[in-house]
């Protein structure tokens, strides 16, 4: 609580101009990207945060964000604790074994050293931080060594998360790559075997352009040259295809959308946000890492969802006939929180594609 009262007197807040300088502007700058960037990656790539793992690691990440910025806070508010002005020994027989200040007009305790740059003398002085723009001394040494000890832990845990992130990246982009195919590529195979078993047809997808060898596929993408194989529009397929064989399935899955598509009614209103903090906390941090929009709600509207995320649906707004003037379709993200199927569809329509996946 006596931390906590010096930090709020600030001596009359004028310690907050320690603040404007070239030091803590950069600290804090570092310390903001570092632990923002290792909180998003870890909540988008690498560690979902619905998992247990992943929500040990997020706290985990706060706390260290936490306790860097006391420590740090601390250390440059708080600080060394000065020799007050005019001080001088009870005994005034020993002020002959002490230095006297002409800056500070009092002697110099023992451990007590002029500072330059704060102009009065600091106890217990070690030396003046230019990161905390204070002196590190009597009251803050424990606070600036746990800052020195705690920033490279986190910078540590940021830093594995990162590599994780970009291993993960870069093992499935090569698994794609030996099988020569690309990510939406991968999502229609994906969906070509739904679409199968869901119908229990008599057929088989085979993707056309994967050569039957990884040697094979991977020339096709790396070369001596650094020119990729090909012209970009007719592409080499394995025996007993053809060059419209994903073209055809695609067809076939947008049909299948429309079929399959489920309606929701709208229950409460939606700004169209990327990451809305007032529709919970997990709505906020699962929001869809993706360049797709996110489209606007209005109470009572209605929706085709095609696929969905754990906490976010994908699909077509359902317009009037005052609205569709100028207007194709109204097509995007929304969070499951705001909508509701209709009675209709509940027991007849399939979940949206993605959905089963993620419950």
């Amino acid at each position: 609580m006596g931390t906590f009262c010096s930090v709020v007197k600030f001596e009359n807040l004028q310690e907050l101009k320690r603040l404007c300088h070239w030091g803590p502007i950069i600290a804090l700058g570092v310390i903001a990207i570092c632990s923002t960037m290792a909180m998003i990656d870890s909540v988008l790539w690498y560690w979902p945060l619905h998992t247990t793992g992943g929500s040990v690691n997020f706290i985990m990440l706060i706390n260290w964000t936490v306790m860097i910025l006391y420590n740090y806070f601390n250390a440059m508010f708080v600080g060394p604790g000065f020799v007050p002005l005019g001080w001088k020994p009870e005994n005034s027989q020993d002020s002959v074994y002490l230095q006297y200040c002409k800056v500070c007009q009092a002697y110099k305790a023992p451990r007590s050293h002029h500072c330059r740059k704060c102009n009065r003398c600091v106890m217990k002085m070690d030396h003046h931080c230019p990161w905390i723009n204070n002196c590190c001394g009597y009251q803050n040494h424990a606070s600036f060594t746990l800052f020195l000890l705690l920033a490279p832990l986190g910078c540590i845990h940021a830093a594995f998360i990162f590599v994780m992130t970009m291993y993960t990246q870069l093992y499935n982009r090569m698994k794609i790559i030996l099988r020569n195919k690309t990510s939406i590529e991968s999502w229609i195979e994906e969906k070509a075997k739904d679409r199968i078993q869901y119908y229990q047809l008599d057929e088989v997808f085979v993707f056309p352009y994967d050569m039957g060898s990884r040697w094979k596929n991977f020339k096709q993408v790396f070369t001596w040259s650094g020119v990729p194989e090909g012209d970009g529009l007719d592409w080499p397929i394995r025996e007993g295809c053809h060059q419209y064989s994903l073209t055809i399935e695609q067809l076939k899955q947008k049909a299948d959308k429309r079929v399959r598509s489920v309606r929701y009614k709208v229950i409460e209103d939606y700004s169209g946000t990327c990451c809305p903090l007032n529709r919970g906390i997990k709505t906020f941090f699962t929001s869809p890492c993706t360049e797709e929009p996110r489209i606007r709600l209005q109470k009572g509207e209605f929706i085709l969802a095609t696929r969905g995320l754990r906490y976010w649906l994908y699909g077509d707004k359902i317009l009037d006939d005052s609205v569709l003037e100028g207007v194709s379709r109204i097509r995007g993200w929304f969070p499951r929180n705001c909508v509701e199927k209709c009675p209709c569809d509940t027991e007849t329509d399939q979940a949206p594609e993605g959905e089963k996946k993620n419950r």
